[in-house]
């Protein structure tokens, strides 16, 4: 399995970036694909979840109402699109897969990891 996570970048408090994560050898009808994210110093954390089975979507309360998680499960790829950003959100975001919903978001264990990217926003 492999995850590409791309889009990452600078932005201005206020602004939006869009996250993309595109998986290989892993099948989008059955799991979960998340997104995490870690600042310097912090703890690594959820930021959101897409269940492929029936689209169900999760989100950290930090986040809710400014992220959006989707899929097309055509292309195996899973974005994150992310308004009104904060200074608060920077950090490197990882996209992750399981087959348990349950590993991934609940205990924020999830078997598969792909690279980080960097996501700064300036105040």
């Amino acid at each position: 399995v492999q995850l590409q996570a791309s889009g990452g970048g600078l932005v201005q408090a206020g602004g939006s970036l869009r996250l993309s994560c595109a998986a290989s050898g892993f099948t989008f009808d059955d799991g979960a694909i998340g997104w995490f994210r870690q600042a310097p110093g912090k703890e690594r954390e959820g930021v959101s979840c897409i269940r492929s089975s029936d689209g169900s979507t999760y989100y950290a309360d930090s986040v809710k109402g400014r992220f959006t998680i989707s899929s097309d499960n055509a292309k195996n790829t899973v974005y994150l699109q992310m308004n009104s950003l904060k200074p608060e959100d920077t950090a490197v975001y990882y996209c992750a897969a399981d087959r348990s919903k349950i590993r991934l978001w609940v205990l924020g264990r999830p078997v598969y990891w792909g690279q980080g990217t960097q996501v700064t926003v300036s105040s």
